[in-house]
């Protein structure tokens, strides 16, 4: 039996998609919340503790974590990454 080969579109829709469905969790009103919770030490790590706290903080505000959310799925982040890291392990 001969293993089927991904295409490219199919690794770039898989490797993509797990960021459009945490920010899509993230903008359910209150349920992001949670998600927010579960994911402040993820974004402490890629931002650093203040960035990372900052948008967390921002990210847990039921309306105004939507609005953000909302914006950033077009837009990209509106708190930077740390220098040098882009969210990568050393």
């Amino acid at each position: 039996m001969t293993a089927k080969k991904p295409t490219f579109t199919r690794k770039l829709v898989h490797a993509g998609g797990w960021q459009v469905a945490k920010r899509v969790a993230k903008m359910v009103p209150f349920g992001g919340t949670v998600v927010v919770v579960g994911l402040v030490g993820h974004d402490i790590k890629k931002k650093g503790v203040v960035r990372g706290g900052i948008n967390s903080g921002i990210d847990a505000i039921p309306v105004v974590g939507l609005a953000k959310n909302a914006i950033e799925l077009f837009t990209g982040d509106f708190i930077a990454d740390r220098d040098g890291q882009n969210g990568k392990d050393k």
